[in-house]
């Protein structure tokens, strides 16, 4: 039993160690204090099991519930949603039972009603990451991120309406208008951010541009980024060789795109992200069908990357 009390002690020392480095990094304290819980959780059961294995006798009880259990990541609601619809589709196509189908489908029902509950309280979230995005120097990342929020809190709202009406708290909801409202609103969001995204990437071709530009003046090359000369074999002045120089030009733009990409893996995420996400909605409001295996597959694939930038804060993109 001492070494029960002994090891005990060490267990919320480490604890209280963990919470305290987490303190260290303002903008990822919540998380950081999350993955101290989980890293204090691990630890504490590797011991339980060593100090069962050395007496099996010994009666060992955690409170109810257990401090240990890690609340599941946002995502992972989202992800089992649209893995549902993805798993309904394939088994549409290959013949399943009618009945594994309806089972399937309100599997898939009560997870999205769960989604709706757990985001209640997001529109607030959503005005207050406005309020932070009105102060930022950037006058274009201003705009799209704060006329993103506040569709993102408009979208949030509709979504409570919505659940309001399925849930039976107000059965005379039209759940069909309210549920065009909110997609709409989805889609405005979703396009300020690409817009964002084709922003920052447009400032970091340019500034990688530059950069080239720099070290070839000072490795001594007289040619412009690329290696088009103006005057020489395929320029402007030469019969027919406009074509052949667009097509370069074309090419020497995308590897300078996936160069940058490359490099920024939080802005590839988030555009990645934001075009799986894109289809959602477009589906939805009938603007484009895609057919619910699409939906199903680009919406898990979102999932899956928002989840990663929640187990990894340094992945999402700032601010």
């Amino acid at each position: 039993m001492d070494a029960w009390v002994r090891f005990s002690a060490q267990s919320q020392a480490r604890e209280r160690l963990c919470r305290r480095l987490a303190v260290g990094f303002p903008p990822l304290c919540v998380e950081c204090a999350r993955r101290a819980d989980a890293l204090a959780g691990t630890l504490l059961l590797r011991r339980l099991r060593a100090v069962r294995a050395r007496d099996p006798t010994l009666q060992i009880t955690l409170p109810n519930p257990c401090p240990l259990s890690v609340p599941p990541l946002p995502g992972e609601t989202r992800a089992a949603q649209y893995a549902c619809a993805l798993l309904g589709h394939a088994l549409q196509r290959h013949g399943a039972s009618p009945e594994l189908q309806k089972q399937i489908r309100q599997l898939e029902g009560h997870l999205s009603l769960g989604r709706k509950l757990l985001r209640l309280g997001n529109s607030a979230d959503a005005l207050e990451s406005a309020k932070r995005a009105v102060h930022l120097s950037d006058v274009v990342l201003r705009f799209c991120i704060t006329v993103s929020h506040l569709n993102r809190a408009l979208y949030f709202a509709c979504d409570n309406v919505l659940w309001a009406g399925k849930s039976g708290l107000a059965p005379h909801v039209d759940q069909e208008k309210w549920a065009q409202r909110s997609f709409r609103y989805y889609l405005f969001s979703l396009i300020m951010n690409l817009s964002r995204d084709a922003y920052e990437i447009r400032l970091l071709m340019e500034q990688e541009s530059s950069a080239g530009s720099r070290r070839m003046k000072g490795s001594g090359g007289g040619g412009v980024p690329g290696g088009i000369e103006p005057g020489g074999p395929g320029g402007p002045g030469t019969p027919g060789g406009g074509l052949p120089q667009l097509a370069l030009k074309l090419r020497l733009r995308v590897l300078l795109l996936a160069r940058v990409l490359r490099g920024h893996p939080p802005l590839l995420l988030d555009v990645v992200r934001n075009a799986c996400d894109l289809f959602i909605p477009l589906d939805k409001l009938g603007l484009w069908r895609c057919g619910p295996g699409v939906v199903g597959l680009c919406g898990l694939v979102s999932s899956i990357l928002s989840i990663l930038t929640l187990i990894c804060p340094w992945l999402r993109l700032k601010p």
